[in-house]
């Protein structure tokens, strides 16, 4: 028996291949180009900052025209507001789920941890966040994030001030010394990434709790000359 023309059996599969030899592409929907371009911002965001950043690149790399990013967002100011939204939200809620101790040392554990494990599986949207824009100077950003943290913590050394004689008024102080500790720290580790992120926890909570364990009831600054 002899096969059609040809004689070799692969006439048949090569009429079943498009003349062009091309696949055509699959159209995004209006949400899923909209997730592509917010991820390709944040990336550029984090890689150079929002000065740096131009709305030419963000589309040049979604291989996209400029008015389609103006479209879904209204300009860059608009873009980076949606990014920054996001990595807040993100960070405080996990902040937020993982503390669940009822021990003040174990939410020190617990939130220290959060933070750095953030900064090892979100560096990018870390990276966006630490790099402060004009556009949210007050709201919005790292600051934020770490005010609202930090007014949880107070509600913890309030209590734990209260049951041990302290003046739970103090609070808000060491709420705000303990988070701005931890943050800044993470910063630095964004950076170096040694040691492991467990180790860079305990040392602080190891800093933050024996400090807090014999706080004294009144300090005063010794280099200050009493009149």
């Amino acid at each position: 028996m002899t096969d059609a023309p040809g004689g070799d059996g692969t006439a048949g599969r090569r009429r079943a291949v498009p003349a062009s030899g091309k696949t055509s592409r699959v159209r995004m929907s209006a949400a899923q180009r909209r997730e592509q371009l917010i991820s390709i911002a944040r990336q550029i965001f984090a890689e150079r900052g929002f000065d740096a950043t131009s709305i030419e690149e963000v589309a040049s790399r979604a291989k996209v025209s400029k008015p389609v990013v103006y479209e879904h967002f209204g300009g860059k100011e608009g873009l980076y507001a949606v990014v920054v939204d996001r990595e807040v939200r993100s960070l405080l809620d996990r902040i937020t789920t993982a503390l669940t101790a009822g021990h003040p040392r174990e939410l020190l554990e617990q939130a220290a941890l959060t933070l750095l494990t953030y900064i090892e599986e979100e560096t990018s949207g870390f990276r966006v966040l630490v790099r402060e824009s004009p556009l949210m100077a007050t709201t919005g950003n790292f600051s934020s994030v770490l005010n609202d943290v930090a007014h949880q913590v107070e509600h913890i050394l309030g209590a734990e001030f209260s049951s041990r004689g302290y003046d739970p008024k103090l609070a808000e102080l060491y709420a705000q010394a303990l988070v701005g500790m931890v943050a800044l720290t993470g910063r630095w580790w964004l950076e170096v990434r040694k040691p492991r992120k467990e180790t860079v926890a305990a040392h602080l909570v190891n800093l933050a709790w024996n400090g807090l364990s014999h706080l004294e009831a009144k300090p005063g600054l010794i280099t200050v000359r009493k009149r």
